[in-house]
């Protein structure tokens, strides 16, 4: 018979959490890349794709998470096609988390003083030169603090893809329970691991906004 031991429970959770910081990296870059375009679309001048991108950032920050997990995983599945825990949890953590950064960044956009988006018409630069050359280097810096503080709320979202079958630290410290029989002790390692994630990069925004705010 097994004995498992706290290393034996340790160890096995900490394989799981390079599951956790893989989804997390996946779907931070995959929703920061659709967050700048559901940005573009926000901040247009395009009454159409305006509109299209409010119902998006509305329907991924109304609907619970869960929700968007069960309706990717078993919704696709119906039209035949086989969708993998993973896939399913990348994918839906990747629209979830570019629907508030996107907001976020608008916030950061719409912080930029008018007089720089007319400056940039004087230069008679297009829209989108204008978000390149102008607004966005502007807004980087005002975005910086609350983009890495938003980072924590995805690391913490991945504990609900265990929901589906997806295999990070929280359904792995479930299977650990259920053959252990210790949940006090089990999920108390869970606790502090996830605390060791979030809590550099919660002080990391910290730094940098008191850094940014001085600064400005």
């Amino acid at each position: 018979m097994l004995d498992f031991t706290i290393w034996v429970i340790l160890s096995n959770l900490l394989l799981a959490t390079r599951w956790t910081i893989l989804l997390s990296l996946a779907a931070f870059v995959g929703g920061g890349v659709l967050g700048l375009g559901i940005l573009f679309l926000r901040v247009s001048r395009i009454r159409v794709l305006e509109i299209f991108s409010k119902i998006y950032i509305e329907f991924f920050q109304g609907t619970p998470l869960l929700m968007q997990l069960f309706l990717l995983f078993f919704g696709i599945a119906l039209f035949g096609i086989n969708v993998s825990p993973w896939l399913a949890a990348f994918l839906a953590l990747t629209l979830w988390t570019a629907a508030f950064l996107s907001e976020i960044w608008r916030g950061c956009v719409q912080a930029i003083n008018k007089g720089q988006w007319e400056a940039g018409e004087s230069l008679a630069l297009t829209f989108v030169e204008q978000m390149r050359w102008v607004i966005l280097p502007q807004a980087f810096q005002i975005a910086i603090a609350p983009t890495v503080g938003f980072s924590v709320q995805v690391v913490k979202a991945t504990a609900l893809t265990s929901i589906i079958g997806f295999v990070e630290l929280t359904k792995a410290g479930t299977v650990l329970n259920n053959a252990t029989f210790k949940p006090f002790l089990v999920y108390s390692i869970v606790a502090l691991i996830y605390f060791a994630l979030c809590f550099p990069l919660s002080w990391t925004a910290k730094k940098l906004e008191m850094r940014f705010n001085v600064a400005r």
